[in-house]
């Protein structure tokens, strides 16, 4: 009888002390879960790659047993960032190209490509990144040194933006471009009666669809560099705005052999193919753990630094009055195709950079929607709008996903192109953000850089990484480093129907977080860059960090 007391008080003690299972705590944190209410954590604890608590320090760590455990030494714990607008493909196809971001001359572009040359043996040059707003002479450059340099070899440079190139004698004799040449949606430019090899958008396509597409191989490895050099700042979810269904099905094979550890939100390209295939055949959204296929994405312009943005009003820095840019599509065809897609679930997201063409699409999209809805047909860049369009995006439920570091890296020369009374609706964050309360923040990499803590700074500071200029670009639209935060996390999520499990660290959510080197909330102003990456977790899983 003595035995059988004691045996039960020894199990009565034993079960006081049990604790149950995780696979994963992080304590001793600044954990910012960009919740609701705002919540500031102590420790969390992870299990099956789910967030199962968060609370103070002893409440984690005593009702939890876990073989491993994150000291966070008071770091500061985010969710994990999420580029609302990128090239994540791009961006790995570009690091196989050459590289052209940061030459200030024809002359070096041409070297650069010579030594490319020398060490990839290949029927084409591709590369890209010259920016002319950068040069010295800030024109449009021409092909004469291209086409003595590379007389037999088909070459095309892309600009920075992607929407204008320099394309040799050669490969415009391959894709039958001459003087006589019209393309629609296109631009071909021509200076005394001569083709200077300068193209614009459809002209760009024109020549580009020659190339032979990359392999899967080739894909697949560029898809993998893209996400290392992802995870190393921060980002474990990424929406990449224009694949095709051979890009789709190279993802799905990395996810299903297990080599896929980002996130990916899929914008497919307004091509026949994508919408027989994911429309007409599949018919709907194809969501697994780390794919979500929904969104479709339609080009409406080119770019304001290429000039093929299309405006309401003539550009302000060239003599002819014609030059309003132009759609790339008529806007008929944006019609018929966004009127079969809101038969669907799948998302509609167009870029537009100028106000025509802003102005094209959000009443096409008012229009088809008829006003309030949970569609979240999104606008990306949204550049230049009409001060009369604004309200368009809170009438109709519209998203505005947009890039900061695109206003600070365009604000130099932006204003020659609109003139002082255009720029001041132009990169209008705030205004933005305020007609739905809510506004998506991504980076358009490799457009820009792939660093979110340079979207943080730019849409807080509105200053470039030089930290120019001293009070900030227009400064009435810049960001709270909350409504910042949260256009990096949860509205980005919901900008994609994500936010049910991801975007916050939230109890049932996905364990995506990052631990920083400083707290982002409070680090001064002029340090905000000096932040950077010490772990980011996908699951729960560890995918950059030592």
């Amino acid at each position: 009888m003595k035995y059988t007391l004691y045996l039960f008080f020894i199990l009565l003690i034993t079960s006081c002390y049990r604790t149950e299972k995780a696979d994963l705590i992080v304590h001793n944190a600044n954990i910012i879960s960009v919740d609701e209410d705002s919540t500031v954590y102590e420790a969390m604890a992870i299990k099956d790659g789910k967030i199962i608590e968060l609370g103070k320090e002893n409440q984690i760590l005593n009702k939890y047993s876990c073989d491993n455990k994150v000291d966070a030494k008071l770091a500061t714990i985010l969710p994990g960032f999420i580029d609302a607008h990128c090239h994540f493909l791009g961006y790995g196809l570009s690091k196989q190209q050459v590289d052209l971001n940061g030459v200030l001359s024809m002359e070096e572009m041409v070297e650069r490509c010579r030594t490319y040359q020398k060490t990839n043996a290949s029927s084409w040059i591709q590369g890209r990144g010259w920016d002319n707003t950068k040069w010295e002479d800030k024109n449009f450059p021409n092909n004469q040194l291209l086409n003595e340099a590379f007389p037999n070899i088909p070459v095309i440079l892309r600009r920075i933006d992607g929407h204008g190139a320099l394309a040799n004698a050669k490969a415009l004799e391959m894709a039958g471009i001459d003087e006589k040449t019209y393309i629609s949606g296109g631009h071909i430019e021509i200076l005394e009666g001569k083709i200077t090899g300068i193209l614009m958008d459809n002209a760009v396509d024109k020549v580009l669809s020659l190339i032979p597409e990359p392999s899967e191989q080739q894909k697949s490895e560029a898809i993998l560099t893209a996400q290392k050099d992802c995870f190393e700042v921060g980002l474990t979810t990424v929406t990449d705005a224009g694949l095709n269904k051979s890009d789709v099905f190279v993802l799905q094979k990395l996810e299903k052999e297990g080599f896929l550890k980002m996130k990916v939100y899929v914008m497919l390209s307004d091509n026949e193919e994508n919408f027989a295939y994911f429309i007409d055949s599949i018919g709907k959204p194809i969501t697994s753990e780390r794919l979500n296929i929904r969104g479709f994405k339609f080009y409406g312009d080119g770019s304001l630094g290429s000039r093929s943005a299309c405006l309401l009003r003539p550009y302000s820095d060239i003599d002819t009055a014609e030059n309003f840019g132009f759609l790339l599509k008529d806007p008929m065809y944006f019609k018929e195709k966004i009127t079969k897609l809101h038969q669907t679930d799948f998302q509609v997201c167009t870029h537009c950079i100028g106000d025509s063409a802003a102005r094209t699409i959000l009443n096409i999209y008012g229009e088809v929607l008829q006003g309030y809805n949970d569609k979240r047909w999104r606008i990306e860049h949204a550049q230049v709008i009409h001060i009369d369009d604004f309200s368009l995006f809170g009438d109709f439920t519209i998203i505005p996903s947009v890039q900061p570091t695109h206003a600070t890296s365009d604000m130099v020369w932006a204003i020659n192109r609109l003139g002082k009374n255009r720029i001041q609706n132009s990169y209008a964050y705030k205004k933005l953000m305020l007609q739905n309360r809510m506004i998506a923040l991504g980076t358009d990499f490799p457009i820009e850089n792939i660093n979110p803590i340079e979207t943080f700074y730019a849409a807080v500071a509105r200053k470039n990484k030089n930290n120019e200029p001293i009070n900030g670009f227009q400064k009435e639209n810049a960001l709270t480093r909350w409504e910042a935060i949260q256009g990096m996390t949860i509205w980005a999520a919901v900008a994609n129907f994500e936010e049910k499990y991801k975007g916050s660290l939230e109890v049932g959510k996905d364990a995506d977080f990052i631990i920083l080197t400083q707290d982002l909330m409070s680090v001064p102003e002029e340090q905000i860059l000096n932040t950077f990456i010490k772990s980011t977790y996908i699951n729960g899983e560890k995918v950059f960090g030592k």
